[in-house]
């Protein structure tokens, strides 16, 4: 009888760390979120972040926080967003792995990049 009581006892815990470490996943410091979905901040004449890598397939929306008008315009001419006022968004999704390189019409020293894995 004792030793049904000591098994007893010791199965809560193995269950327990069993189903603890059944639902945890490997993630570094380097890794990007792996969601179809991504954002670019436009805000104080800056993207943010200026490179953003993401699968193929995602959508990356671009946001504009600056009190003033912005672009998003391929360098390549594979996206182009018209003038976005302040909150005014716009999204693009990228169908083919490659590197996007992209900026600002109205400020041509607004530059980033969306590669694409």
């Amino acid at each position: 009888m004792r030793r049904n009581v000591w098994v007893a006892g010791l199965a809560m815990p193995v269950m327990t760390a069993m189903l603890l470490l059944a639902g945890t996943e490997s993630v570094t410091a380097n890794d990007q979120p792996s969601a179809a979905i991504a954002e670019v901040r436009i805000d104080n004449f800056s993207f943010g972040p200026q490179t953003l890598t993401v699968p193929v397939g995602a959508t990356v929306t671009w946001t504009n926080r600056d009190d003033i008008p912005h672009t998003v315009v391929s360098t390549d001419g594979v996206f182009k967003s018209k003038v976005r006022d302040t909150d005014e968004q716009f999204s693009y999704t990228f169908a083919k792995a490659g590197t996007y390189p992209y900026y600002c019409s109205i400020h041509p020293k607004m530059t980033g990049q969306i590669v694409v894995q």
